[in-house]
């Protein structure tokens, strides 16, 4: 008998129990959708996360046919994979009974993920196959905002009245954990006003006495808690200063709402770096795999910055022009017009990265401003003495080792060139420090002061910083 698709998707060892799986192929995955059964055999043993990366390289009728076909359980752990891109894209081509039962099954942070993605009409087709209790709750969880400790918890949770027993809360986890595949940290709450009162580890249950009351379990001081209005980098900050596994969301009578995991974190500063390095890069951030974005999709994200820099860099050239006369009566001075302007933007660009990265962390704040001038100031004119003596040194050694012959004023080129850095570095820094600061104060995300938006900003004020000390130190020499 021939050997099926299943069977010849693996390659056994010399243990005939033990099979080693050979790659599985998104057409593999595709081809088997028309056979449940073949295809429940190859994915089996397939990590959701490997599962989700295979999936993302076809289209979301692809997507879909393979959900439809994937066993329940698998499936629904796929879609819980935060990595899965255009995962609305494949709702829309989902029977809705089948969505519906999906989307019951997922976990409630996942589900506002989505719904916040789904076109209005996909959204109200499904709303229709939930559940009056996912409704409702999928209406709450929406009203928060998305980068908000509301917007990012999960409301599956374990809670337990702190007047039972250690030994009721074992057998509690026991009934629960068949359904859970991770549990968190149990939260003990007051039996009369639900208030937060504890918050103990599975690790504390399982040496606590069985018959001591869970309310005593634990340290005594007041957990660690946040809003549902606080911003998840707050939220990551919490998380990462006391090591906590989860952090619980409470409303203003210290009732637990939700909690906000440390892998949720993780997702949500790995989405928020991936955004700020494309838009770092000038352009905006991909919704998806590099490969899964289609080819207009991909112009349309990098057009419109591309095109703003370009109008930008015009300035340059106006620059440019406005100095002509005396570039062509010093035609050695354009020699150093890239060295002048990569400098100034370097240097900017190293600015803007470390107060992106600071108020990132809230080192520093909108107020702060002044206090960061004062410091990027000195360090910048520091940065350009540096840069200036090395540039003078390497005039004086080209033209004395004969390697370029720079006119008989090559000694007032190489300070014109030296003092010409100082002041651009020097502006650069300054001019990279704040710019954040305005974007931040103007309701932009820091992260858009991007490096080569920077690097354009200094290009212009460095060519002319550099004439106008041309002007000064040359006059009466070459000009």
């Amino acid at each position: 008998m021939s050997a099926g698709p299943a069977q010849a998707a693996w390659q056994r060892t010399g243990d005939p129990a033990v099979p080693t799986a050979a790659p599985v192929t998104p057409q593999l995955l595709y081809l088997l959708s028309g056979d449940p059964a073949e295809l429940a055999a190859v994915t089996a043993s397939l990590r959701s996360a490997d599962l989700a990366a295979a999936l993302n390289a076809l289209p979301p009728e692809g997507v879909a046919r393979v959900m439809a076909a994937l066993p329940f359980d698998v499936a629904v752990r796929v879609l819980d994979q935060p990595d899965l891109a255009r995962r609305d894209a494949a709702f829309e081509c989902l029977d809705r009974l089948r969505a519906g039962a999906l989307v019951e099954a997922m976990a409630p942070d996942q589900q506002v993920d989505l719904f916040r993605t789904l076109p209005e009409r996909v959204r109200a087709r499904l709303f229709r196959a939930l559940t009056p209790g996912t409704r409702e709750r999928l209406r709450r969880l929406l009203a928060y905002p998305p980068d908000a400790a509301g917007g990012i918890m999960t409301t599956e949770l374990l809670t337990v009245p702190a007047t039972w027993t250690v030994a009721e809360v074992r057998e509690y986890l026991r009934d629960v954990g068949d359904i859970r595949e991770t549990v968190h940290p149990i939260f003990i709450l007051d039996p009369v006003n639900q208030r937060l009162l504890r918050v103990v580890s599975p690790l504390e249950l399982l040496i606590a006495d069985p018959d001591r009351r869970v309310g005593r379990v634990g340290q005594r001081r007041e957990p660690i808690s946040v809003g549902p209005l606080a911003d998840r980098d707050e939220v990551a900050r919490v998380i990462s200063k006391y090591n906590l596994p989860a952090v619980p969301v409470v409303d203003d009578r210290r009732r637990v709402i939700g909690m906000v995991t440390v892998d949720d974190v993780i997702d949500v500063l790995v989405e928020q770096h991936a955004e700020r390095v494309q838009r770092f890069g000038g352009m905006e951030a991909l919704d998806g795999p590099y490969m899964g974005i289609g080819l207009m999709a991909m112009v349309k994200k990098r057009a419109g910055w591309l095109c703003a820099l370009f109008l930008s860099e015009m300035l340059t050239a106006t620059a440019m022009g406005h100095f002509e006369g005396e570039i062509s009566r010093a035609v050695v001075l354009a020699l150093f017009i890239p060295l002048i302007i990569s400098s100034g933007g370097n240097s900017g660009s190293q600015a803007t990265s470390l107060i992106i990265r600071a108020m990132a962390l809230r080192e520093v704040r909108l107020r702060d401003w002044w206090r960061v001038a004062a410091r990027e100031m000195p360090a910048g004119l520091i940065l350009g003495v540096i840069l200036g003596t090395i540039g003078f040194a390497r005039i004086v050694l080209w033209q004395r080792l004969g390697w370029y012959d720079y006119g008989t004023h090559y000694l007032s080129v190489a300070a014109t060139v030296a003092t010409a850095l100082v002041g651009v570095v020097g502006f650069g820094s300054l001019a990279g420090s704040m710019l954040p600061f305005a974007l931040r104060r103007l309701g932009f995300d820091p992260a858009s002061a991007s490096a080569p938006f920077v690097a354009t900003l200094v290009d212009v004020t460095g060519l002319v910083i550099y004439f106008t000390v041309a002007l000064l130190m040359l006059r009466g020499v070459l000009l």
